[in-house]
């Protein structure tokens, strides 16, 4: 943790900034599994809707 002290003894904390780093894009396994999920909670929501 990063502290400074300024001129009147006030504490000042500052967090550690985590390491940045990019998502990956998502895989064709992974894109079709989504799909897959995507229509399943459709048709749940459209079943619910309907009764």
């Amino acid at each position: 943790m990063y502290t400074t002290v300024n001129q009147e003894g006030i504490l000042n904390n500052y967090a550690t900034e985590p390491q940045i780093y990019y998502a990956d894009y998502p895989s064709q396994q992974q894109q079709r599994q989504y799909a897959l999920q995507g229509a399943f909670a459709t048709l749940i929501l459209v079943d619910f809707g309907v009764s």
